[in-house]
């Protein structure tokens, strides 16, 4: 009980004193009440809503930075997944060496867009209530989140090296769901480059 009295005094301390009391004002004559007219108010305050302030996290630089970091990562490895798929593509079923480099490089994008959608994801919820710019931001979520599934099922439908001799057509639906999915990120990706705010 000591303990919470002695910090509550040391709380108060820091609005200032507390028997400091200023002298009252002088009196002054009071002047007679201003004749305001109800109409203009009525017009002007009727417009519509006031803006509202919008509040961000703290991290949210913070992970917007790490979104773009990863956003220009991703680049050289879509490039490098794309000349080793087609290099398997030509040469069914390619040398151990590009199918583990095509492996590789798939795990690698798979962990950059994964990092790229828990940032622009919780980015995307933390300005949900931000009206400037919300367009550009869902199209370019949507579009990402449509190519995330597009890897991913890119990924399930990739085949082994004795499934492409024996079925080359595994190959080739690999292969367009993965430069569909590369194409629509790449929209995604372009869109944020050309659409500033």
């Amino acid at each position: 009980m000591i303990a919470v009295a002695y910090l509550t005094l040391a709380a108060l301390q820091h609005l200032g004193p507390l028997l400091d009391v200023a002298p009252p004002p002088p009196p002054v004559s009071p002047a007679p009440a201003p004749v305001v007219s109800t109409a203009f108010f009525a017009t002007a305050d009727t417009g519509g809503r006031r803006p509202r302030a919008i509040e961000y996290s703290d991290f949210y630089g913070v992970r917007l930075e790490i979104h773009k970091a990863a956003s220009y990562a991703t680049l050289p490895l879509v490039i490098g997944e794309y000349a080793l798929g087609q290099s398997l593509y030509n040469h069914p079923p390619g040398t151990s060496a590009t199918l583990t480099a095509h492996q590789i490089t798939a795990l690698g994008l798979a962990g950059l867009f994964g990092v790229n959608t828990v940032t622009g994801a919780w980015n995307l919820w933390d300005s949900r209530h931000d009206p400037n710019d919300k367009a550009r931001r869902y199209i370019h979520a949507a579009l990402m989140f449509i190519s995330d599934a597009g890897f991913v099922a890119a990924g399930a439908s990739a085949p082994g090296r004795r499934r492409v001799l024996a079925d080359p057509s595994a190959a080739t639906s690999h292969r367009t769901i993965a430069l569909t999915s590369m194409g629509v990120a790449l929209v995604g990706y372009g869109m944020m480059l050309i659409w500033k705010k």
